[in-house]
């Protein structure tokens, strides 16, 4: 049978971005705030939920809602299935975008919405690409699963409770990432570090550091950072120096006086966690400029903290935690929270991305060393090991397959350093959306992905389905 999936997929391009347009406008985000049954991670994130489940409904495929943690979208008949995850949860928003963020907008040829790339386009050309395969009616010998998580941004609670309840699929793949296959993932360790922060009693410094705060996600590179401070020393003096520094290091801030207190901020580039390397961490930008003050004793240790063990040091070299291994590359450290208030508290979350050859408890036991020198000690920790996927499996190969015969470009697999549903199955890698060469703007501002090259992708998902499950 020749199908010209491209063909059939553009037949379909304009439904499929007014459906996207509209689970992008649902502010999904997680807020336990509004949390209950039915929607264990808010209410934004259930109502994504339900509105990809309720369209699914309507297209005539089996549904199921475990609980508000996930759901699936089923066709096809079978013994075994062939799972397809995505996800409807998305990160915080951040400043700066030149649209609302949960109002999309097509520009240039481009859709912007958060969400766009990471993972709701992608969510939604997977549905797509389901529905193409039953309108044209093609049989199938397994079960077809797109398998819907709301929690993969945070902790993962979502994949847990949901295979607790479901099978696993045999094998699949996850639409999370880039073309052409990811077949292997650095293993993750999130740690939360805390410490007590007694109210300041000392009066030889010229300045208390009363305020501490960057970073909305341990797995976002922070935007934004400011520091509260407080004392008798020369404002002025202060706010020239701190414009000098802004100005020789080419960064984006500013300095806001008040009666009695001197708020400075910086601006960074949000990036993913996974490539701390290539955003602009804002807390190291400013905290740069800390180190060189009179600060208060225990607000001058966690600016030390911060300085000493993790600025611009993004493979871990003053941790001591630096390794590689061929499969999947350098250890990466995000410094992804930080707070500090007198009387509250220090915090500080860390997203820590190991090879997959890495010992994870050697790992954590390094960490706690260096950093309960500076009176933080590891509170939480949320650990997922790396995945690996061989090769030469057939899963693999049918999916290179596909790519290079619908593209014409090499289908050679490759690893990563970001945590994808493809670990939570078995035997799964990443397969899309993004095309070698189109800008990574996941958990930034602008978030956006080529109108063109979701439906190419949603084409190739179609024929994906179809000869993995024929």
């Amino acid at each position: 049978m020749s199908i010209d999936w491209q063909q059939e997929m553009s037949r379909r391009q304009d439904e499929m971005m007014e459906r996207l347009q509209e689970l992008c406008s649902i502010e999904s985000v997680l807020d336990e705030s509004t949390a209950g049954p039915g929607a264990p991670f808010g209410k934004g994130i259930a109502e994504a939920l339900n509105y990809i489940l309720d369209l699914g409904e309507k297209e005539g495929f089996r549904t199921k809602n475990v609980d508000g943690y996930a759901g699936h979208v089923e066709y096809g008949e079978g013994e075994e299935i062939l799972g397809i995850l995505a996800h409807l949860d998305v990160v915080p928003t951040g400043e700066g975008w030149t649209s609302p963020p949960f109002s999309p907008e097509i520009r240039d040829g481009k859709f912007y919405a958060r969400g766009a790339q990471d993972d709701k386009g992608p969510a939604m050309a997977a549905f797509f690409a389901l529905k193409l395969v039953k309108e044209l009616g093609l049989p199938l010998n397994k079960r077809v699963r797109l398998i819907l998580g709301t929690d993969e941004e945070t902790h993962w609670r979502d994949m847990d409770y949901y295979f607790q309840r479901e099978p696993m699929p045999e094998t699949g793949f996850t639409p999370d990432a880039d073309f052409p296959i990811i077949h292997a993932e650095k293993g993750l360790l999130d740690l939360t570090l805390t410490g007590t922060a007694p109210a300041a009693t000392d009066g030889e410094s010229d300045w208390t550091l009363a305020r501490f705060e960057a970073g909305q996600r341990v797995n976002m590179v922070p935007e934004l950072a400011a520091a509260r401070l407080e004392g008798e020393g020369d404002v002025f003096a202060l706010k020239e120096k701190y414009q000098e520094y802004l100005l020789s290091h080419g960064i984006r801030g500013y300095a806001e006086e008040a009666d009695d207190h001197l708020m400075l901020v910086v601006e960074g580039v949000a990036h993913h966690g996974s490539e701390p390397d290539r955003g602009v961490n804002a807390a190291y930008r400013l905290t740069r400029f800390l180190d060189g003050l009179s600060l208060d004793e225990r607000g001058g240790r966690y600016i030390a903290f911060i300085n000493d063990l993790l600025a611009d040091a993004f493979f871990g070299e003053h941790l001591g935690i630096e390794q590689a291994d061929e499969r999947v590359g350098r250890l990466t450290v995000n410094g992804g929270v930080f707070r500090y208030e007198p009387g509250e508290g220090q915090h500080a979350e860390l997203n820590i991305r190991y090879p997959i050859s890495g010992d994870v408890e050697a790992i954590r036991r390094q960490v706690e060393e260096k950093t309960k020198a500076y009176g933080l000690l590891i509170a939480e920790e949320d650990h997922k090991p790396g995945h690996f996927v061989d090769p030469e499996h057939p899963l693999v190969q049918t999916l290179r397959k596909v790519y290079e015969e619908e593209t014409g470009k090499t289908g050679e697999p490759f690893a990563i350093g970001g945590a994808t549903y493809a670990r939570a199955l078995k035997t799964g890698v990443v397969f899309g959306p993004l095309f070698p060469g189109t800008a990574e703007t996941a958990h930034q501002k602008d978030e956006f992905i080529p109108v063109d090259e979701l439906v190419k992708a949603a084409a190739l998902y179609a024929r994906a389905i179809y000869e993995l499950a024929k």
